[in-house]
């Protein structure tokens, strides 16, 4: 069985007190948070600040106190791990990656909740809004 790694973040911003988190529409259709496979050398820190860069033109802090580990077959005989952090934007001129983002939009928790395609995304998105919430002192 081959071990694949990949490593993302909620990226989030407190807009009026509200949560607002990075959503990425993709051009394979389904809608997702952004992460990327780790390269050769790489930290899984240097991973999730490239992959963000590269997905959104963001540059941001990571919170890597919040960690999110979800497993699945992306193929057989691949295991793929994705390890999500936290992570709040230092600019905001969003710019997809062409190549695998058609859109991107900020979004309040149950409407990004709403958007996402899959379940484990889903899964870590609610993991994050309490973690988000929690940090903040928001109810």
């Amino acid at each position: 069985m081959k071990k694949e790694y990949s490593y993302g973040a909620v990226v989030y911003q407190i807009k009026d007190g509200i949560p607002l988190y990075l959503i990425e529409h993709m051009h394979l259709g389904h809608t997702s948070l952004p992460k990327g496979h780790i390269e050769e050398g790489e930290t899984p820190l240097q991973c999730t600040l490239r992959e963000i860069k590269e997905e959104t033109n963001l540059d941001v802090d990571v919170d890597m106190s919040f960690a999110h580990l979800i497993s699945y077959s992306p193929k057989p005989g691949v295991i793929k791990d994705v390890t999500f952090y936290l992570a709040t934007p230092k600019t905001f001129d969003l710019k997809p990656q062409l190549e695998e983002v058609t859109s991107m939009e900020w979004k309040p928790y149950d409407e990004a909740l709403d958007l996402l395609t899959y379940d484990t995304d889903k899964n870590t998105l609610r993991d994050a809004n309490l973690a988000v919430r929690k940090k903040h002192g928001l109810k």
